[in-house]
């Protein structure tokens, strides 16, 4: 069976690339199609497959500024050839799913989410951008907004990453999807005994303004408690000037080291809302509870009293609230780790291969 994964664009290894890999491991015959791809920035199991970029990739500085090409997205992915190709896997949250499949092909979208700086995040990019581009915005998102819709006809298949994600494709796209949540490898992680474990709290990810940083480094620098935060991104610098004495920002970290951290930490910090969000999962896989916003994916992966706490507003007080509750509660680290597993990726190979193998299976009767 010939197989074709696209992919919106491989620059670093973050939660959507993990998704790749997981595809690369079931699928090793696999060509992976994508805008821009930097090859020193992605793993060696998606360097072994054949890799081929769209025109976006031959633009200038493309490397670092692929998202102000936006608009011609739409255009690189139809000029994509399919022919030939059995099987069409397309990884979205930018996009990826808009490519012309063969009448024959199987197309499954694995969702991520629906583009969110066009949909459900729209008021929140804009407002944030600079001048120029809250002017620019409007009718660029209203065209990529009518593709969008359009191209979602194109797909046999939805899979998203989460129900709150499922919900999205249904309210955007009018079209059903069976949830499947990414692989997170669980097995990476372990516990760490008590006696090991630090006075510190953990925030982990990448530091942009819709994960909201700001608002932990604020709670902890009102309750004078220790915070560390592992992680880069376009606000690091703006966080490193508004940590007081008692928070660390400690910037991008290995993956050894945010190990260790994640196994150490009395809880990991949880404040945005995310589409699925693996960070809290990997906390949890080393037996640490999550302090989470009650929104997102993160209701779907932490359990309130189980293995986290959750906050309901995103606010300073209600962040120390929640640390104020969990701290007050007696949850065990092998309670977490077990409710954890149910994440890891043998389950999601399970689930990718029943749903896909089932519709070919449809396909050809």
């Amino acid at each position: 069976m010939k197989v074709a994964i696209i992919h919106y664009w491989l620059v670093g290894m973050r939660g959507g690339e993990k998704v790749i890999e997981a595809l690369c491991e079931m699928y090793p015959q696999a060509d992976i199609f994508t805008h821009v791809y930097v090859p020193e920035m992605v793993s060696d199991r998606i360097r072994q497959h054949r890799i081929i970029p769209t025109f976006i990739n031959a633009l200038p500085r493309a490397a670092k500024m692929y998202k102000a090409y936006l608009p011609l997205m739409p255009l690189a992915l139809e000029q994509l050839d399919l022919r030939g190709y059995d099987l069409i896997i397309s990884s979205e949250s930018g996009p990826s799913k808009g490519i012309i499949p063969p009448p024959d092909a199987l197309h499954v979208c694995y969702c991520h989410t629906p583009m969110r700086y066009i949909w459900n995040m729209y008021h929140d990019y804009r407002g944030s951008a600079g001048r120029l581009t809250r002017l620019t915005m409007p009718p660029l998102s209203h065209y990529l907004r009518v593709w969008d819709v359009t191209s979602a006809a194109r797909v046999d298949s939805f899979v998203a990453n989460s129900a709150t994600v499922g919900r999205r494709i249904h309210r955007y796209y009018g079209a059903d999807s069976v949830v499947i949540h990414p692989p997170v490898d669980t097995g990476a992680f372990s516990a760490a005994a008590a006696s090991d474990l630090g006075d510190y709290y953990l925030m982990a990810g990448e530091l942009v303004s819709y994960k909201r940083p700001d608002l932990a480094i604020r709670a902890f620098n009102e309750m004078k408690l220790k915070l560390l935060v592992i992680g880069g991104g376009e606000m690091l610098d703006e966080i490193r000037r508004l940590a007081g004495p008692t928070v660390t920002v400690a910037g991008p970290q290995p993956f050894d080291v945010l190990k260790q951290h994640y196994a150490r930490c009395r809880a990991l910090v949880f404040p945005g809302e995310e589409d699925f969000g693996m960070v809290p999962v990997e906390a949890m896989a080393s037996g640490r509870p999550v302090i989470a916003y009650g929104r997102g994916g993160a209701t779907e992966t932490v359990a309130d009293g189980v293995s986290g706490v959750f906050f309901a507003e995103q606010t300073v007080e209600a962040i120390s609230s929640a640390v104020k509750r969990l701290a007050g509660l007696d949850i065990d680290s092998a309670g977490i780790v077990a409710h954890a597993s149910q994440f890891g990726r043998e389950q999601f190979f399970q689930k990718m291969r029943s749903h896909i193998d089932g519709l070919l299976a449809n396909k050809t009767s």
